[in-house]
């Protein structure tokens, strides 16, 4: 399975994935997520909002035991952020049907589609959608860097859009989910392959736009510029320190400027930041004291700013009684926090969630060199089966 997936939507100059909500290399992971279900006999679904089931079991009994992760990536992402919580839920549904066990409830496999929000901008919206935290009008207000709207994306990938929306009776239906992820940091010791997820950081998206003027780069004196661009550097800066200084984590990892020429001045740059922390009120204030500190150097330099909120996950605890039994059937495994959003994380509002963390022992991801050791994700397979044949089979 694994050798299957790792071609799949892979940039020969960088060697990381480009695997983007409803693009051509996204189509060829879900015929391939279709092609594992049936080639197990399992019934394979596909939700009102794009996402990929496969059932063993009635759906309609209740109680449902679901795993599973995502298939696509962020640009130039590695090979495991996602697919391997995929690839290995498949597995862990083979070596429990070759230790011959007796399911008591209905199994599923999901795929949720853009957990990376790498096309649209915003995170997990597959799962957002299912859960009512994204509503229909706001889905369809979303748009590609090209313009493209997300239900037009949908409709050219032969999908009908028109039904996308809060999927309450779906979720209702299920008893647990459990997500296996590659670890993203370096917590695990080298002893221990495996751990459980314990709550994850509340986190955001927000957009700083920076309005200067365009004009000349060779004819224009420095004091009559109005560059956006000074404005945007020194935010990025100030978003380093003070994120340091608050223990909190702010990145501004993409950006967009027009007109976008050498010898230009900008009239106007984009900056998207990412920032986290251990809880709500040290990340409403990080995020207020950068917003600040872009006024006060927009106002020195010219330039109008504007701050939107694009996407926002409070701290997520996952089930308290969920993980204490994961970690127990697992003999004691290690409890670990985590700044990632995850699916997992979406759905713990309306269903019981938690999630296995495999080992990286570099700590790198979102990156082609995003790793684990193949011994590593073997354990995680066998930790899986054993959880849910635990959570399953009783």
């Amino acid at each position: 399975m694994w050798a299957e997936l790792l071609p799949v939507g892979r940039s020969a100059s960088s060697g990381g994935y480009r695997r983007f909500a409803w693009n051509s290399a996204d189509a060829e992971c879900r015929s391939w997520f279709e092609e594992q279900a049936r080639g197990r006999g399992l019934s394979y679904e596909l939700d009102r909002n794009g996402n990929q089931w496969a059932w063993l079991g009635d759906p309609a009994a209740g109680g449902a035991i679901v795993t599973g992760s995502h298939l696509d990536s962020v640009p130039d992402g590695g090979a495991f952020d996602g697919p391997l919580g995929v690839v290995s839920s498949f597995a862990a549904l083979d070596e429990l049907r070759g230790r011959g066990a007796e399911f008591t409830k209905p199994l599923a496999i999901v795929n949720f589609g853009d957990e990376e929000g790498a096309r649209f901008g915003v995170a997990c919206i597959g799962s957002r959608l299912s859960a009512g935290l994204l509503g229909r009008d706001q889905a369809f207000e979303l748009r590609d860097a090209d313009g493209v709207r997300l239900p037009d994306a949908m409709e050219r990938a032969g999908y009908d859009p028109a039904a996308i929306g809060a999927d309450d009776d779906r979720l209702a239906r299920i008893g647990a989910f459990v997500e296996l992820h590659v670890e993203q940091g370096r917590y695990l010791a080298e002893d221990q392959p495996v751990g459980v997820a314990g709550a994850i950081w509340p986190h955001g998206r927000w957009r700083f736009d920076f309005h200067g003027e365009a004009n000349h780069a060779g004819t224009t004196r420095i004091e009559d510029r109005r560059d956006p661009m000074l404005t945007y550097a020194n935010t990025v800066l100030a978003a380093r320190k003070k994120a340091r200084t608050a223990g909190a984590l702010a990145t501004f990892g993409k950006v967009a400027v027009e007109p976008n020429g050498t010898n230009a001045i900008a009239s106007l740059v984009r900056g998207w930041l990412d920032s986290r922390a251990g809880d709500e009120a040290t990340l409403t204030a990080l995020v207020e004291e950068i917003e600040r500190a872009a006024y006060e150097r927009g106002e020195r330099d010219g330039v109008r700013v504007e701050l939107t909120r694009e996407s926002y996950t409070p701290v997520v605890e996952f089930d308290a009684p969920l993980r204490d039994r994961l970690a127990k059937t697992l003999g004691g495994v290690p409890v670990l926090p985590t700044g990632a959003g995850h699916d997992a994380g979406i759905l713990a509002s309306a269903i019981p969630t938690a999630m296995l963390f495999v080992r990286n022992p570099s700590g790198v991801s979102h990156s082609p060199a995003e790793h684990a050791r193949t011994a590593d994700c073997l354990a995680g397979v066998t930790a899986l089966a054993d959880v849910l044949e635990d959570l399953a089979c009783q």
